[in-house]
């Protein structure tokens, strides 16, 4: 009985799923397809938090933030899955840096790109100068740029350490800088491997799992950051204290 309930629950929130990703096509081309080039970053993360919302919805995710959620400038996370960009985009405008894999994701990848993503090949280095200018270029607008350092996700244990090379962007430019910590809870399952999105697991099965959970809860801490590092390096390893003071805190729940 219990695996029919799942199947049905499967079916049933995929195909909601599937309509949701339609409209929110439908949506994109009616909100930013005619959009001037100079509002366009602005609408598409107006866009991307509309769709994150109604998505999150699909998946019955509650979400418990904390502090102060940045409007505008650098955010940095720690990183468990694909659901941390529509939990984070979801509360805020924002745009995100990506690792260059997810491009070729089935669906995801194409609205990643309309979304105005700023994709990473972390195997061509050369590649990072125009990454920081794409960076630099997101962060001249009114959305909040977030970028995941840690350069892969994990299954929540640990906050991985943060490599330093697209934070120069942070250095140079001086923009409002904040630090998150995002985790989740299931109560019937194990986040770490149902939630967490790592290691060598799949795409389409582990969401198809996902899809079969009651509901999910998320976990973000934010807190603002002074941006007075005079190195990337320094910087990367300020953050990373940061985050972790931040995974340190009990989980609580000061907005919903």
């Amino acid at each position: 009985m219990r695996g029919k309930k799942h199947r049905l629950r499967i079916v049933f929130k995929s195909v909601w799923l599937s309509a949701e990703l339609v409209f929110a096509a439908i949506r994109y081309f009616i909100t930013c397809g005619i959009a001037p080039s100079r509002c366009l970053p602005e609408r598409r993360a107006a866009w991307l938090q509309a769709s994150s919302q109604r998505v999150l919805r699909v998946i019955n995710t509650r979400i418990h933030a904390s502090g102060n959620i940045p409007q505008h400038g650098l955010l940095v996370s720690n990183h468990l899955s694909y659901l941390d960009i529509l939990v984070i985009a979801s509360l805020t405008p924002a745009a995100f840096v990506s690792k260059h894999e997810v491009k070729a994701w089935p669906v995801f990848g194409w609205f990643a790109r309309i979304a105005g993503t700023v994709f990473v090949d972390r195997q061509k280095r050369h590649q990072t100068g125009v990454v920081a200018s794409e960076m630099e270029s997101a962060l001249q607008h009114s959305v909040v740029l977030v970028l995941f350092p840690e350069g892969r996700n994990s299954n929540g244990d640990a906050v991985l350490p943060f490599k330093s090379s697209l934070l120069e962007p942070a250095v140079r430019l001086r923009p409002n800088l904040s630090a998150a910590f995002i985790c989740y809870e299931l109560d019937d399952g194990d986040p770490a491997n149902e939630v967490c999105y790592w290691g060598d697991m799949v795409l389409v099965p582990h969401m198809l799992n996902l899809l079969s959970k009651r509901g999910v809860r998320a976990f973000v801490r934010f807190s603002a950051h002074p941006n007075s590092a005079s190195d990337r390096k320094h910087l990367a390893r300020e953050l990373h204290r940061k985050v972790i003071v931040l995974k340190s805190e009990p989980l609580g729940a000061a907005n919903s």
